[in-house]
């Protein structure tokens, strides 16, 4: 529906009834948006599950019943020395989220001189021009629970790529794979403890997931096809938060998340790197079908993560009773803060995709319409640089580097 329109049904409702009807329009295009009809059939559950009926924010825990073969090896071939290569970096490069982080650090999420994030990274100009009015506590504080709201998602991602690299680790069909998994289990497992011990110990502070996020994960969780969950967690959303990482060490100025980012950056970019070596064969011997389901999938997803990001939890704690969720939207999604963050994000998804062969000239007019192609041609991200994360030549390039 035009929004002018919807605007008119909507003037005269008081603003929580009218933040209904736009979140639920934002729902309804995302469907409706859909190009492909598989695509929208394997999503709809996790949609309905996360979107609709909300359950990552109405339960303690939730069942997802998972439903994938366990590809039991009784060769034990080496056939993969890449993999192999892979799993010796891990395993030489495994650390201790105890003994190896300060966390003696004393963190005062509200020291103005010791900024969580940047202040940059939320236009208060823009959110005052709406006319909600924030003094300076309001704005230090607003800065500290959008960073504990930022680190909740990246812990929520955690606890999904927990469970969806075990799965991986059994349903992979290469034992030097396998080998490598596993220590991919153990990564997302201590980077699960390290990012719950900084925000119950140091922020005090732990948001509900995002429902967007949600459903990629919900979706993650029960889908049955290996290289689905490979597509969707190596390289979509352990990509996409490799990009939101790097964006955050480049905006933190507390040493102890410094540091504790810096050794998750380390992990998450073999993890990545294994997503690539699967999936670029594999996508090869699809059908053509089944290579233009991906491509769309991955693209259904992009956006999810792309609208993740959005922050409707800090809206509806600061903002619902004082602006529209549409001008919100519009504000974090124009800001240069969140710019720099797409830009880390798909500036490393893009030419992954184009790297497995998901990026065929149709959906690259998908990704056009939504404003992520010029990302294509840039180099594959699958490993780390100080380049790709450092993205204003931060002086800690050579420490990073070595990485």
């Amino acid at each position: 529906m035009n929004s002018k329109i919807l605007d008119r049904i909507t003037d005269r409702m008081p603003l929580h009834a009218r933040n209904r009807v736009d979140a639920t329009m934002e729902q309804i295009g995302m469907a409706m948006n859909m190009h492909n009809g598989k695509v929208a059939a394997s999503l709809a559950p996790s949609a309905y599950r996360g979107l609709i009926r909300r359950d990552g924010k109405r339960h303690e825990s939730v069942a997802m019943h998972s439903s994938h073969a366990v590809h039991f090896d009784l060769r034990y071939d080496s056939e993969e020395p890449d993999f192999y290569d892979l799993y010796r970096r891990a395993v030489s490069n495994q650390w201790d989220g105890d003994r190896d982080l300060p966390w003696q650090t004393d963190v005062d999420p509200e020291n103005p001189n010791v900024p969580l994030i940047d202040a940059e990274f939320i236009p208060i100009d823009r959110i005052r021009a709406t006319g909600a009015a924030l003094n300076d506590q309001e704005v230090t504080r607003l800065n500290y629970h959008l960073a504990a709201w930022v680190l909740s998602q990246f812990m929520h991602g955690e606890q999904g790529a927990l469970y969806a690299s075990a799965q991986v680790t059994e349903a992979v069909h290469w034992m030097d794979g396998k080998l490598y998994g596993a220590t991919q289990v153990m990564d997302e497992a201590r980077h699960l403890e390290v990012f719950l011990r900084y925000l119950d110990s140091k922020l005090n502070r732990v948001y509900h997931i995002n429902d967007n996020l949600f459903v990629i994960i919900d979706d993650l969780m029960t889908d049955s096809r290996w290289d689905i969950k490979f597509l969707g967690m190596q390289i979509m959303v352990e990509g996409l938060a490799l990009g939101a990482f790097g964006t955050i060490y480049n905006l933190t100025h507390e040493p102890l998340l410094k540091e504790l980012l810096r050794r998750v950056i380390q992990d998450e970019s073999r993890h990545v790197h294994y997503g690539v070596l699967a999936l670029r064969k594999h996508i090869h011997t699809l059908s053509d079908a089944e290579r233009r389901e991906r491509e769309d999938w991955a693209f259904e997803v992009a956006l999810l993560m792309r609208n993740r990001f959005l922050a409707h939890e800090i809206y509806d704690e600061w903002f619902a009773h004082r602006m529209r969720r549409r001008e919100w939207n519009e504000i974090i999604m124009g800001s240069a803060a969140m710019s720099k963050f797409r830009n880390m994000m798909f500036r490393r998804l893009v030419p992954n995709l184009r790297e497995i062969g998901l990026l065929s000239p149709r959906i690259q007019q998908h990704y056009a319409d939504a404003g992520l192609m010029h990302w294509a041609k840039g180099r594959d991200a699958t490993r780390l640089s100080a380049e790709d994360l450092l993205v204003d030549g931060d002086t800690e390039a050579a420490e990073l580097e070595a990485a």
